[in-house]
């Protein structure tokens, strides 16, 4: 069954038309290829712009940093505040930090408006992101402290798990609440919990369902945890 969406109150391809307004024809052509914003959804590299404009992928780096700081500074940026809160209470509302790939499907299914809600997440002084890494997807989150908890407790939850171990998705989950500190009643739902243990790579959902996880095995209709050092190999009895 699908999850359900959270319907927004705002149209974000108007919301950033408005917002690139504040700048200059050829800063706006670099931020509206560098995000795919335009009518292709792709999203054009450094080297690429460079060769359009005949300047450096430095140079144009340098625009696209000129161009959000810009944006930031603008009046429009300041009328679309109502936006930026309501972006950043849906964050808040799951959990405060949320890996890239579902906030913005989770918004919408269409390529062109997940791009320009993408910018919006970069654009706001609200949001912050963290890259991917060997250990993490690509991530917002919108309280620093928390999303430091919550990676410290991933970290220390898979270097605690034997790498032949299976684990029940219950008893995984709740050696993950024992690793947090200082989190909200709020947020210790089944919901949230696993939406945080999806920010790591270490353990994720397998291509057989969403109620399945990647280093997993279902055995009897009880979801089981496998370490990650064995993954590759998952079975359905």
């Amino acid at each position: 069954m699908p999850k359900k969406k959270t319907i927004i109150t705002f149209k974000p391809k108007q919301v950033v038309k408005r917002l690139l307004s504040a700048l200059p024809d050829r800063a706006k052509d670099v931020v509206t290829g560098r995000f795919g914003l335009g009518t292709s959804t792709s999203r054009m590299t450094l080297e690429k712009i460079g060769e359009k404009y005949g300047i450096t992928r430095e140079r144009v780096r340098q625009i696209e940093n000129y161009s959000i700081t810009n944006i930031r500074k603008s009046d429009a940026y300041k009328k679309e505040k109502e936006v930026f809160d309501e972006l950043a209470g849906i964050i808040s509302e799951m959990g405060t930090m949320i890996t890239e790939d579902e906030i913005l499907k989770h918004l919408s299914d269409d390529k062109s408006t997940q791009n320009n809600l993408h910018f919006l997440l970069v654009v706001g002084d609200l949001f912050f992101k963290e890259k991917e890494n060997d250990q993490f997807h690509h991530r917002w989150y919108v309280d620093k402290k928390l999303a430091k908890s919550i990676e410290t407790a991933l970290r220390k939850l898979y270097e605690g798990i034997p790498d032949d171990a299976l684990i029940p998705e219950s008893e995984m989950i709740e050696s993950f609440l024992h690793h947090i500190e200082d989190v909200s009643d709020t947020y210790r739902n089944e919901e949230i919990l696993k939406r945080w243990l999806s920010v790591s790579k270490k353990i994720g959902k397998n291509p057989l369902g969403d109620a399945n996880w990647i280093d997993s095995l279902l055995v009897s209709g009880c979801l089981i945890y496998r370490s990650f050092h064995i993954k590759r190999r998952v079975l359905m009895y």
